[in-house]
Protein backbone atom coordinates (compact mmCIF):
# COMPACT_ATOMS: atom_id res chain seq x y z
CA UNK A 1 0.00 0.00 0.00
CA UNK A 2 2.86 2.37 0.84
CA UNK A 3 4.51 1.55 -2.50
CA UNK A 4 1.32 2.45 -4.38
CA UNK A 5 1.00 5.68 -2.44
CA UNK A 6 4.62 6.55 -3.30
CA UNK A 7 4.03 5.88 -7.01
CA UNK A 8 0.92 8.06 -7.02
CA UNK A 9 2.84 10.87 -5.32
CA UNK A 10 5.62 10.65 -7.93
CA UNK A 11 3.09 10.82 -10.76
CA UNK A 12 1.50 13.90 -9.18
CA UNK A 13 4.90 15.54 -8.83
CA UNK A 14 5.71 14.88 -12.48
CA UNK A 15 2.36 16.09 -13.81
CA UNK A 16 2.09 19.20 -11.62
CA UNK A 17 4.84 21.24 -13.34
CA UNK A 18 3.32 20.42 -16.72
CA UNK A 19 -0.06 21.60 -15.52
CA UNK A 20 1.39 24.81 -14.16
CA UNK A 21 3.27 25.43 -17.41
CA UNK A 22 0.18 24.77 -19.48
CA UNK A 23 -1.88 27.08 -17.32
CA UNK A 24 0.72 29.88 -17.27
CA UNK A 25 0.04 32.76 -19.68
CA UNK A 26 2.14 33.27 -22.79
CA UNK A 27 4.64 36.02 -21.99
CA UNK A 28 7.66 37.55 -23.75
CA UNK A 29 10.21 40.29 -23.07
CA UNK A 30 11.22 41.95 -26.33
CA UNK A 31 13.95 44.59 -26.44
CA UNK A 32 13.62 47.19 -29.20
CA UNK A 33 16.69 49.28 -30.01
CA UNK A 34 16.09 52.14 -32.48
CA UNK A 35 18.75 54.38 -34.02
CA UNK A 36 17.46 57.23 -31.89
CA UNK A 37 14.37 58.32 -30.00
CA UNK A 38 13.90 62.03 -30.64
CA UNK A 39 12.78 62.26 -34.27
CA UNK A 40 9.14 61.75 -35.25
CA UNK A 41 10.10 58.72 -37.33
CA UNK A 42 11.06 56.79 -34.20
CA UNK A 43 7.94 57.89 -32.36
CA UNK A 44 5.95 56.31 -35.20
CA UNK A 45 8.00 53.12 -34.84
CA UNK A 46 7.22 53.12 -31.11
CA UNK A 47 3.51 53.55 -31.86
CA UNK A 48 3.70 50.42 -34.01
CA UNK A 49 5.21 48.48 -31.13
CA UNK A 50 2.34 49.50 -28.89
CA UNK A 51 -0.21 48.55 -31.55
CA UNK A 52 1.23 45.04 -31.76
CA UNK A 53 1.49 44.80 -27.97
CA UNK A 54 -2.19 45.66 -27.56
CA UNK A 55 -3.26 43.12 -30.17
CA UNK A 56 -1.35 40.40 -28.32
CA UNK A 57 -2.88 41.50 -25.02
CA UNK A 58 -6.34 41.02 -26.53
CA UNK A 59 -5.30 37.42 -27.27
CA UNK A 60 -4.13 36.89 -23.69
CA UNK A 61 -0.44 37.18 -24.61
CA UNK A 62 1.79 39.47 -22.55
CA UNK A 63 4.50 41.26 -24.54
CA UNK A 64 6.75 43.46 -22.44
CA UNK A 65 8.44 46.02 -24.71
CA UNK A 66 11.83 47.29 -23.52
CA UNK A 67 12.49 50.44 -25.61
CA UNK A 68 15.90 52.10 -25.50
CA UNK A 69 18.13 53.75 -28.09
CA UNK A 70 21.07 56.14 -28.29
CA UNK A 71 20.52 59.86 -27.90
CA UNK A 72 22.38 60.73 -31.10
CA UNK A 73 21.85 58.83 -34.33
CA UNK A 74 25.59 58.56 -34.93
CA UNK A 75 26.49 57.14 -31.51
CA UNK A 76 27.43 53.61 -32.50
CA UNK A 77 29.14 52.90 -29.18
CA UNK A 78 26.04 53.75 -27.18
CA UNK A 79 23.85 51.58 -29.39
CA UNK A 80 26.32 48.71 -29.02
CA UNK A 81 26.19 49.10 -25.23
CA UNK A 82 22.40 49.11 -25.24
CA UNK A 83 22.29 45.88 -27.25
CA UNK A 84 24.93 44.22 -25.05
CA UNK A 85 23.03 45.20 -21.90
CA UNK A 86 19.83 43.65 -23.25
CA UNK A 87 21.74 40.48 -24.13
CA UNK A 88 23.12 40.35 -20.58
CA UNK A 89 19.55 40.71 -19.25
CA UNK A 90 18.56 37.66 -21.33
CA UNK A 91 15.60 39.22 -23.10
CA UNK A 92 13.55 36.80 -25.19
CA UNK A 93 14.08 38.60 -28.51
CA UNK A 94 15.79 41.67 -29.94
CA UNK A 95 14.31 44.06 -32.51
CA UNK A 96 17.09 46.29 -33.84
CA UNK A 97 17.50 49.24 -36.21
CA UNK A 98 21.29 49.17 -36.69
CA UNK A 99 23.06 52.52 -36.79
CA UNK A 100 25.94 50.93 -38.66
CA UNK A 101 25.78 47.89 -40.91
CA UNK A 102 29.15 46.62 -39.64
CA UNK A 103 29.62 47.98 -36.13
CA UNK A 104 26.50 46.20 -34.84
CA UNK A 105 27.48 42.78 -36.20
CA UNK A 106 29.42 41.73 -33.10
CA UNK A 107 26.62 42.61 -30.62
CA UNK A 108 24.18 40.65 -32.79
CA UNK A 109 26.58 37.69 -32.74
CA UNK A 110 26.53 37.88 -28.93
CA UNK A 111 22.74 37.78 -29.02
CA UNK A 112 22.87 34.69 -31.23
CA UNK A 113 25.28 33.00 -28.84
CA UNK A 114 22.78 33.69 -26.04
CA UNK A 115 20.00 32.12 -28.17
CA UNK A 116 18.23 35.47 -28.51
CA UNK A 117 16.59 35.79 -31.95
CA UNK A 118 17.17 39.09 -33.78
CA UNK A 119 14.72 40.89 -36.06
CA UNK A 120 15.80 44.02 -37.95
CA UNK A 121 13.72 47.07 -38.75
CA UNK A 122 14.46 50.14 -40.88
CA UNK A 123 18.07 49.29 -41.75
CA UNK A 124 20.18 46.29 -42.68
CA UNK A 125 23.24 44.54 -41.28
CA UNK A 126 26.22 42.81 -42.91
CA UNK A 127 25.26 39.52 -41.28
CA UNK A 128 23.02 36.54 -41.96
CA UNK A 129 22.16 36.12 -38.25
CA UNK A 130 18.96 38.23 -38.19
CA UNK A 131 15.96 36.04 -38.90
CA UNK A 132 13.79 38.69 -40.52
CA UNK A 133 13.89 42.33 -41.57
CA UNK A 134 10.97 44.77 -41.93
CA UNK A 135 11.98 47.92 -43.78
CA UNK A 136 11.57 50.14 -46.78
CA UNK A 137 13.19 49.14 -50.05
CA UNK A 138 15.54 52.07 -49.53
CA UNK A 139 17.35 51.84 -52.85
CA UNK A 140 14.01 52.00 -54.63
CA UNK A 141 13.09 54.98 -52.46
CA UNK A 142 16.13 56.78 -53.84
CA UNK A 143 15.08 55.83 -57.37
CA UNK A 144 11.61 57.29 -56.75
CA UNK A 145 13.14 60.52 -55.43
CA UNK A 146 15.45 60.86 -58.44
CA UNK A 147 12.65 60.34 -60.94
CA UNK A 148 10.38 62.82 -59.21
CA UNK A 149 13.09 65.48 -59.02
CA UNK A 150 13.96 64.88 -62.68
CA UNK A 151 10.29 65.33 -63.59
CA UNK A 152 10.20 68.63 -61.71
CA UNK A 153 13.32 69.77 -63.59
CA UNK A 154 12.10 68.67 -67.01
CA UNK A 155 14.96 66.19 -67.26
CA UNK A 156 17.80 68.71 -67.16
CA UNK A 157 19.74 70.80 -64.66
CA UNK A 158 22.22 70.57 -61.80
CA UNK A 159 21.46 68.94 -58.46
CA UNK A 160 23.07 68.21 -55.11
CA UNK A 161 22.40 65.53 -52.52
CA UNK A 162 22.85 65.61 -48.75
CA UNK A 163 23.43 62.25 -47.06
CA UNK A 164 23.31 61.77 -43.27
CA UNK A 165 25.95 59.55 -41.61
CA UNK A 166 28.42 57.10 -43.10
CA UNK A 167 27.74 53.44 -42.36
CA UNK A 168 23.94 53.61 -42.22
CA UNK A 169 22.71 51.02 -44.70
CA UNK A 170 19.19 52.41 -45.07
CA UNK A 171 20.08 56.00 -45.91
CA UNK A 172 23.17 54.88 -47.79
CA UNK A 173 20.98 52.86 -50.14
CA UNK A 174 18.67 55.85 -50.65
CA UNK A 175 21.60 57.97 -51.70
CA UNK A 176 22.94 55.24 -53.98
CA UNK A 177 19.54 54.73 -55.59
CA UNK A 178 19.26 58.46 -56.24
CA UNK A 179 22.77 58.87 -57.65
CA UNK A 180 22.59 55.74 -59.82
CA UNK A 181 19.23 56.73 -61.30
CA UNK A 182 20.38 60.25 -62.15
CA UNK A 183 23.48 58.83 -63.86
CA UNK A 184 21.68 56.09 -65.78
CA UNK A 185 18.38 57.67 -66.74
CA UNK A 186 18.95 61.42 -66.96
CA UNK A 187 22.08 62.33 -68.94
CA UNK A 188 21.18 66.02 -68.94
CA UNK A 189 21.12 66.23 -65.14
CA UNK A 190 24.47 66.75 -63.42
CA UNK A 191 24.97 65.64 -59.81
CA UNK A 192 27.30 68.36 -58.52
CA UNK A 193 27.76 66.83 -55.09
CA UNK A 194 26.59 63.42 -53.89
CA UNK A 195 29.01 62.44 -51.15
CA UNK A 196 28.49 65.09 -48.46
CA UNK A 197 27.23 63.98 -45.03
CA UNK A 198 25.03 66.22 -42.91
CA UNK A 199 25.40 64.25 -39.69
CA UNK A 200 22.79 62.99 -37.23
CA UNK A 201 20.92 66.18 -36.28
CA UNK A 202 19.14 69.05 -37.99
CA UNK A 203 21.85 71.40 -36.68
CA UNK A 204 24.76 69.46 -38.15
CA UNK A 205 22.80 69.01 -41.39
CA UNK A 206 22.00 72.73 -41.49
CA UNK A 207 25.68 73.64 -41.30
CA UNK A 208 26.62 71.25 -44.09
CA UNK A 209 23.67 72.41 -46.20
CA UNK A 210 24.85 76.00 -45.79
CA UNK A 211 28.32 74.99 -46.97
CA UNK A 212 26.90 73.25 -50.04
CA UNK A 213 24.66 76.17 -50.96
CA UNK A 214 27.48 78.66 -50.43
CA UNK A 215 29.53 76.62 -52.87
CA UNK A 216 26.93 75.66 -55.47
CA UNK A 217 23.88 77.81 -54.69
CA UNK A 218 23.79 79.83 -57.93
CA UNK A 219 24.16 76.68 -60.02
CA UNK A 220 21.72 74.43 -58.17
CA UNK A 221 18.37 73.59 -59.73
CA UNK A 222 17.40 70.72 -57.44
CA UNK A 223 18.21 69.11 -54.09
CA UNK A 224 17.67 65.71 -52.48
CA UNK A 225 18.12 64.96 -48.76
CA UNK A 226 17.98 61.40 -47.42
CA UNK A 227 16.15 61.55 -44.05
CA UNK A 228 14.28 63.73 -41.56
CA UNK A 229 17.22 65.65 -39.98
CA UNK A 230 18.96 66.28 -43.32
CA UNK A 231 15.69 67.45 -44.92
CA UNK A 232 15.03 69.85 -42.03
CA UNK A 233 18.61 71.13 -42.13
CA UNK A 234 18.50 71.67 -45.89
CA UNK A 235 15.08 73.32 -45.65
CA UNK A 236 16.40 75.88 -43.17
CA UNK A 237 19.46 76.55 -45.32
CA UNK A 238 17.36 77.02 -48.48
CA UNK A 239 15.10 79.47 -46.67
CA UNK A 240 18.07 81.40 -45.29
CA UNK A 241 19.60 81.58 -48.77
CA UNK A 242 16.40 82.77 -50.41
CA UNK A 243 16.23 79.59 -52.52
CA UNK A 244 13.07 78.07 -51.02
CA UNK A 245 9.58 78.38 -52.46
CA UNK A 246 10.41 76.49 -55.65
CA UNK A 247 13.43 78.55 -56.69
CA UNK A 248 15.32 75.30 -56.11
CA UNK A 249 13.24 72.13 -56.49
CA UNK A 250 13.53 70.15 -53.26
CA UNK A 251 12.75 66.47 -52.72
CA UNK A 252 13.27 64.83 -49.34
CA UNK A 253 12.73 61.59 -47.43
CA UNK A 254 10.43 61.10 -44.40
CA UNK A 255 7.32 62.86 -43.15
CA UNK A 256 7.90 64.83 -39.94
CA UNK A 257 5.41 67.60 -39.15
CA UNK A 258 7.65 70.52 -40.23
CA UNK A 259 8.32 68.77 -43.54
CA UNK A 260 4.61 68.31 -44.28
CA UNK A 261 4.05 71.95 -43.40
CA UNK A 262 6.85 72.93 -45.79
CA UNK A 263 5.25 70.81 -48.52
CA UNK A 264 1.96 72.67 -48.05
CA UNK A 265 3.87 75.98 -48.08
CA UNK A 266 5.60 75.18 -51.36
CA UNK A 267 9.14 74.99 -49.92
CA UNK A 268 9.34 71.22 -50.55
CA UNK A 269 8.08 69.72 -53.81
CA UNK A 270 8.08 66.05 -52.86
CA UNK A 271 8.67 63.69 -49.95
CA UNK A 272 9.34 59.97 -50.17
CA UNK A 273 7.38 58.69 -47.20
CA UNK A 274 7.88 55.41 -45.37
CA UNK A 275 5.61 53.55 -42.97
CA UNK A 276 7.57 53.45 -39.69
CA UNK A 277 4.49 52.51 -37.67
CA UNK A 278 4.21 49.39 -39.79
CA UNK A 279 7.91 48.65 -39.25
CA UNK A 280 7.54 48.69 -35.49
CA UNK A 281 4.34 46.66 -35.65
CA UNK A 282 5.82 43.96 -37.88
CA UNK A 283 9.06 43.91 -35.91
CA UNK A 284 7.21 42.82 -32.77
CA UNK A 285 4.85 40.48 -34.63
CA UNK A 286 7.81 38.77 -36.32
CA UNK A 287 9.74 38.46 -33.05
CA UNK A 288 6.82 36.75 -31.33
CA UNK A 289 6.30 34.46 -34.32
CA UNK A 290 9.95 33.39 -34.15
CA UNK A 291 9.68 32.73 -30.41
CA UNK A 292 6.67 30.54 -31.13
CA UNK A 293 8.65 28.57 -33.70
CA UNK A 294 6.65 29.92 -36.62
CA UNK A 295 8.12 30.70 -40.03
CA UNK A 296 8.60 34.39 -40.88
CA UNK A 297 9.61 36.07 -44.16
CA UNK A 298 13.30 36.89 -44.34
CA UNK A 299 12.54 40.29 -45.88
CA UNK A 300 9.35 42.33 -45.47
CA UNK A 301 9.07 45.42 -47.67
CA UNK A 302 6.98 47.96 -45.75
CA UNK A 303 6.70 50.21 -48.81
CA UNK A 304 7.24 53.88 -49.61
CA UNK A 305 5.24 56.54 -51.46
CA UNK A 306 6.07 59.86 -53.08
CA UNK A 307 3.95 62.56 -51.47
CA UNK A 308 3.33 65.76 -53.42
CA UNK A 309 1.09 68.82 -53.09
CA UNK A 310 -1.21 67.11 -55.59
CA UNK A 311 -1.82 63.87 -53.67
CA UNK A 312 -1.26 64.80 -50.03
CA UNK A 313 -4.97 64.97 -49.22
CA UNK A 314 -5.76 61.50 -50.58
CA UNK A 315 -6.89 59.22 -47.70
CA UNK A 316 -4.12 56.62 -48.08
CA UNK A 317 -1.44 59.29 -48.26
CA UNK A 318 -2.91 61.25 -45.36
CA UNK A 319 -2.76 58.12 -43.19
CA UNK A 320 0.99 57.89 -43.86
CA UNK A 321 1.82 61.53 -43.20
CA UNK A 322 -0.41 61.78 -40.14
CA UNK A 323 0.06 58.50 -38.26
CA UNK A 324 -2.23 58.13 -35.21
CA UNK A 325 0.52 58.63 -32.62
CA UNK A 326 -1.84 59.95 -29.93
CA UNK A 327 -3.79 56.69 -30.14
CA UNK A 328 -0.76 54.69 -29.01
CA UNK A 329 1.66 57.03 -27.20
Amino acid sequence: MKAITRIVALIVLCIAPLAVKAASPESYRIAVVPKGTSHEFWKSVQAGLVKAQREFAEQGVTVDILWKGPIREDDREQQIQVVENFVARRVDALVLAPLDSRALVRPVELAAQAKIPVVLIDSGLDSDIPISSASTDNYNGGVIAARHLAKLLGGKGKVIMLRDVAGSMSTGLRGDGFADTIAKEFPEIVLLSGDQYGGPTRDTAYRMAQNLLNRYGREVDGVFSVNEPTVVGMLLALRDSGLAGGRVQFVGFDAATPLIEALHAGDIQGLVVQDPLKMGYLGVKSAVAVLRGEAVPQVIDTGCTIVTPENINEPQVDALVHPPLSEYL
